[in-house]
Parts: C-alpha cells; structure tokens; sequence
C-alpha cells in the first residue's frame, strides 16, 4: 500500500538490429464506424506467472542522467533514492534502469565487464539494497537491465578465452575455419590476444558475443556450434546465476536485452524462443512474480517465446518497427499536419493482442534511450503533447515513460558522443528538476557533466511544473491516476475503436469515451452510442458534445465517462 504519499508534493536496442518483416502494415485510411479491436483483453497471464505488469506503469530511468549527489557530474543510485519521493508522487510503480554495472563505458554501460557488481561511479552493492527497499516501501518495483548476448571485451570470462583455444563462451573461428585469402566474415573480429583467428561480435568490436549456439549448421561456416553443445549449455547457466543474484537482492525482474538475436541464424526464432522459455520455466520455479521483458518489437513472436511483455519498438516486428514509427516519427499520427494514420497501429497492435491472448502484455513507449527522439522533438509544439498523453495512458497496452518525458525534456540537436552513443545521446541528456545550477541534476562544474544541460532558458522543470496545476506534469499524474483508479482504462478492458483517422476515437471498457486529435486542424466526429448526449468530461480541453458526435478542436482530447 501506498498510503498517502501520493498527495504530498515531492522535493524538487538501445542497437537497431534488424529481425525481419512478420507482415507488411498498409497505412489504410480509416473508415468511421468500424470496429478494429474489440474483444476483451485480460490482464491475466500463463498459470504461475505474475499479472502485475499488466496493471504497471513503467519509467524507464537513465541512471547517469538522473540525479547526481556526489558532485561528480554523473548521476548515480544515491540520487535514484534521493528521487523515489518524486516517482512516487508522479504515480509511477516500476522503475527500469539501464545498466549500472562494471564496465569500460565503451557502449554506456552495455559492454558489461561484471554481471553482478556495480560500476563505483554508480555507488555499491548496499546502495542498490537500499534503492529496492525503499522503493519496494512506496510501492515501486525495480528492473534491472539483461545483457545476455554479449559482454564486455573486458570481461573475465572474454580475458580467459583469449588464452583457452577450448574455450566456447565465445562464438569464436579458428585461422583453418576462416577465409585462406585473410578476409573476415562479416561481423567478426581478428583476435586481440594470443588465441588465434577471430571472434563473432555484437554492434561494437568491444562486446563479443556470448555462444548460445546456431539453429542450423552450414558446412560454409564450420565453427558453427548446436545449441546444446557444451558453451551454450555454460552460458545457459550462468544466465540463470546471473538472473538469480540480482533477483535474491530484491529486484523484481529484467527487461532483456536484444533479445532476438541469441541463437544466431534461428528462421522463425525456434530455438531462441526454447531459450527463453527455459529461462521462464526457470523464473517461474525459482522466482515466482518476477517478470522478463524483451527488446524484441514483436510482441506476437516474443510473448509466447516466454516473455511477459514486450516493447513497440522503431524497428524490428511488423513493418521493421512500423507501429511504433507510425505514431511517433515517419509522418506520425501524432503530428500538428494531420497527414498520418493511426491505422497501422491499431492494426498490428489487435493482431499481436489475439495472438497472444493472456499470455503477456504490449508496451508503449513514446521514447527510449536508444531513440535519440522526445516527444518534444524540435517539431511538435508543447500544445501537442496532452493528446499524445491521453492516448498512452489510455490504450490497453503498458505505458512506458523515458525520464524526463512528463514534463516535456526535449531532443537536444548537437551533442557530443558520449561513452558510444553515436546520435543516440540527443535525449540522454540530464533531467531537469529546477532552475538553479545544472538544473538541479549536479553541483558539478558545467564542464564535468555527463551531458549538457539543454541550454535553452525556457527549458521545464519538475519544480516549475509541480507548481503549476495546469501543467504537462500535472496532467501527466492526473491521466496515471485515474488508469489506476477506473479499470476500464487499463489492459484487462476491452477496447473499441470508432475511428482510427482524425481524432483517433474509442471506447474503453464499454465506459470511458476518448478521443484524440493531434492535428492542428478541427475535426469531428460521430458517436454511434446514445449515452454520449449525457456524457460527463473527465479529462481534456477543446472538444463539444453535440448529439450524437463530437466537434475536436485542433490539439483537443478528452476522456468521457458514458455511465454503465
């Protein structure tokens, strides 16, 4: 339980990697009236398995950008606890946070060099005890992040197979196994120690990938290993100790990394869906509740892989990331021009939620920290954002928040890189409490910090905002409070879709009405429903009842209660 801190204001693929098409997503024009969606959705999930995460509301938090207590320009767990009061305010119940671990940063953070210590940048062991404890007091559960398919060149375990040539953590190819004219396979790496020939890497030359074996052999590529050979079998099982340790210290699961790509060369992804499902059986006998979520962007492939949810994502799934990009960045829905569809989305997002039925859950970020975008994109004006909100915290799938998102942090163009960023560092850059020096993020000097502040003067701020009541943060906290209060807002409701054009219109749970337009231009729109005469407006500005429609200015949204 909560109690009442709600009601105290609070001190102030990360890699693209591509998987292939399941199904080619049209962008039709809607047709008013039909109904795309609209059979229940549980919130249930497999026998034994945990069904919170179908109710959560997910914040994903960048460490190092969050909040700096001890002066050193990075943000660090000090800081996450100093901000638990302000998570626990916004609404939020479960924090992801990227990873905190060991590691030569030369991928921030995701070249791993230990899996179960903590980088001293970032504090200690106790440190993370304490954050999980007191955020397990206010009703938060913390996610750690899984990186499974590959680790740190740094690591031990990478360090020892350079001088072991029988030594199979590692996809490695000996010099006979290799082209006689000297040429690397693609994406391997000559060896950088005394063993000869090369390794198999993944995105950076510095993070080789761990050996999970190959669905099928090719007579081509003889240092092919099955996946029931002995390193695969090794690396299964330091998964689960992995997996275990952070689990015994309180935290309430994992979201996966790149989670696709562990079994290489798998058409279908059969033995790389055997793979996690093991790891699920596995969770379910040993840490029951705990939950797996992917970096997949194909919830009907990865659900019943064993995952317990999955991310839309800007590529990979139904057209390379299609649903996701549809609303957000390729002639978005969301977009003052009105030239985008939400059909896509609608689309792909009814035909993963049948596949999957109970099983597991559909996530929706509006941004991420491989994204490099915000919804304050440059582009959209702050008068496009409630619609974008309305919907998120309003469509039957796990709403996910970057840091920064609820008040409108923008993409900063130009940015230095950054421990590897390579243009993903325009939205990493520190969070924004106050107005005093470095945003209130740092009392480092401004040159120390892990990124600028946005320089702009009219930058928002959490302190601003929490004191003004007609505010993005302040409507951000209202929409997540009121998901939490009707169920008929959340993913165990049914949702029916009116119209997927301009205002995209649908009823939740045979109760809340809600439309959203954001294009600049007034629209309306019929309501084939008599009870929208009598309808009661709980959330919104610019849109008028009249009979049996509703006329939507431009930017306008509302959430209508029309009784049971």
């Amino acid at each position: 339980m909560r109690g009442d801190s709600r009601d105290r204001t609070p001190a102030v693929s990360r890699r693209s990697f591509l998987l292939g098409t399941s199904a080619a997503l049209a962008g039709a024009a809607a047709v008013p009236g039909v109904v795309h969606a609209s059979s229940s959705r549980t919130a249930r999930l497999r026998p034994g398995g945990s069904s919170w995460l179908a109710d959560a509301i997910l914040y994903e938090l960048y460490p190092q950008s969050f909040a700096d207590t001890d002066g050193d320009g990075i943000g660090d767990l000090a800081g996450v606890l100093e901000r638990l009061d302000y998570l626990d305010w916004l609404g939020v119940d479960t924090v992801w946070m990227n990873p905190i671990f060991p590691s030569p940063l030369t991928d921030a953070g995701y070249d791993i060099s230990d899996y179960t210590g903590v980088h001293p940048r970032y504090g200690t062991a106790d440190d993370v005890v304490a954050v999980v404890e007191a955020a397990r007091r206010r009703g938060i559960r913390i996610l750690f992040d899984l990186v499974a398919g590959h680790s740190s060149d740094q690591h031990p375990w990478f360090l020892r197979s350079l001088e072991d040539e029988t030594d199979h953590r590692y996809i490695w190819a000996s010099p006979e196994q290799l082209p006689g004219d000297g040429s690397l396979p693609e994406e391997f790496v000559a060896s950088p120690g005394p063993r000869p020939g090369a390794f198999y890497m993944n995105y950076y030359e510095t993070q080789p990938a761990i050996n999970y074996g190959y669905a099928r052999s090719n007579p081509d590529e003889p240092w092919r290993q099955p996946v029931d050979a002995e390193g695969p079998r090794r690396n299964r099982e330091a998964m689960r100790e992995i997996m275990d340790h952070w689990l015994s210290m309180g935290i309430s699961g994992f979201r996966c990394d790149m989670a696709a790509t562990l079994v290489k060369d798998d058409p279908g992804w059969v033995e790389t869906g055997k793979l996690w499902g093991e790891f699920r059986s596995w969770l379910e006998t040993h840490h029951p509740g705990a939950v797996m979520v992917s970096e997949w962007g194909d919830p009907a492939t990865s659900v019943p892989a064993g995952f317990h949810g999955d991310f839309y994502l800007p590529v990979n799934g139904p057209g390379d990331g299609a649903p996701w990009r549809s609303l957000w960045r390729d002639d978005p829905y969301f977009s003052a021009s009105g030239t985008g569809t939400a059909s896509t989305f609608v689309r792909a997002w009814s035909e993963a939620t049948d596949t999957i039925g109970g099983a597991g859950v559909t996530m929706m970020p509006i941004a991420n920290h491989d994204s490099a975008t915000r919804l304050n994109d440059g582009v959209r004006a702050a008068e496009e954002f409630p619609a974008a909100w309305t919907f998120l915290l309003t469509w039957p799938f796990v709403p996910t928040l970057y840091y920064g998102e609820e008040i409108g942090m923008r993409a900063v163009p130009g940015l230095p890189d950054v421990e590897g960023s390579q243009g993903r560092q325009n939205n990493r850059t520190p969070m924004q409490w106050d107005d005093g020096p470095n945003a209130g993020f740092s009392d480092a000097p401004a040159d120390k910090l892990y990124l600028p502040i946005d320089p702009d003067p009219a930058r928002p701020t959490v302190a601003a905002q929490i004191g003004d009541p007609d505010s993005l943060l302040h409507l951000v906290r209202r929409l997540i409070r009121l998901r939490k209060h009707h169920p008929e807002l959340g993913v165990g409701s049914d949702v029916r879709v009116l119209t997927d054009g301009y205002p995209l219109t649908y009823v939740r749970g045979d109760r809340f009405l809600v439309t959203v337009n954001p294009s600049r231009d007034a629209v309306t729109v019929d309501v084939p429903d008599e009870r929208i005469e009598h309808a009661h407006r709980v959330e919104g500005r610019g849109v008028r009842i009249g009979g049996r429609g509703l006329a939507v200015d431009g930017f306008g949204y509302a959430i209508l209660d029309l009784g049971r």
